[in-house]
């Protein structure tokens, strides 16, 4: 099965990359843990996705023309930071995987959020 494991944003990582000894052990113990993945056959993709003030947002009525909102956007408990895409047998060997992740918010408190993309056989014949 393939499972999305979305990073949740917080305030550090709305305010962008911040060089320095910090960041450069975050990049270290990810990239150690990304090369552990990709061993594993686990990682089929993965980002981080620059902060919400680079993005836009589309906001599609029912009925009506399509508005385009320019970010940064409120509510940063529902923004991503960043994901991969795994393959992995099961929903139980995703959460180990992600219980390994090196901490993706140090200093803050950082949510993982595991969902399970739907495959072709998920809709039948």
């Amino acid at each position: 099965m393939r499972v999305m494991v979305i990073v949740k944003a917080t305030p550090m990582s709305e305010r962008g990359i911040k060089r320095g000894p910090d960041f450069d052990q975050l990049m270290t113990s990810m990239g150690a843990f990304n090369a552990e993945l990709e061993k594993a056959g686990v990682m089929v993709t993965g980002d981080g996705l620059k902060p919400s003030s680079h993005g836009k947002r589309l906001l599609i009525p029912a009925e009506g023309d399509i508005s385009v909102v320019d970010g940064p956007f409120p509510a940063t408990s529902e923004l991503v930071a960043g994901y991969w895409l795994w393959s992995v047998a099961s929903m139980d060997e995703a959460v180990e995987w992600a219980k390994k992740c090196p901490h993706p918010m140090p200093g803050e408190n950082a949510t993982l959020e595991i969902r399970p993309v739907y495959e072709a056989e998920d809709f039948g014949p």
